[in-house]
């Protein structure tokens, strides 16, 4: 490998390395734009339908009541 190569290798990585903290503020930024359209998803957590699914009484709650389900 002599010196051109090297400074070619060289060079590239900087610029890559770079190109991927753009990507990555660019996936930050539009996250922190979006955010307040997003809801909360919980799949595999005590409070999930499939492992411990809500009363009647708690859809009443959820769906007409203007509390939040606690439980």
């Amino acid at each position: 490998m002599d010196m051109a190569q090297a400074s070619v290798f060289f060079v590239s990585s900087i610029m890559y390395m770079l190109g991927i903290i753009v990507i990555i503020a660019g996936i930050t930024l539009i996250n922190n734009l979006l955010h307040k359209y997003w809801k909360p998803v919980s799949i595999f957590t005590r409070d999930s339908w499939f492992i411990n699914p809500p009363s009647e009484e708690q859809l009443k709650e959820k769906t007409h009541g203007s509390e939040a389900v606690t439980r």
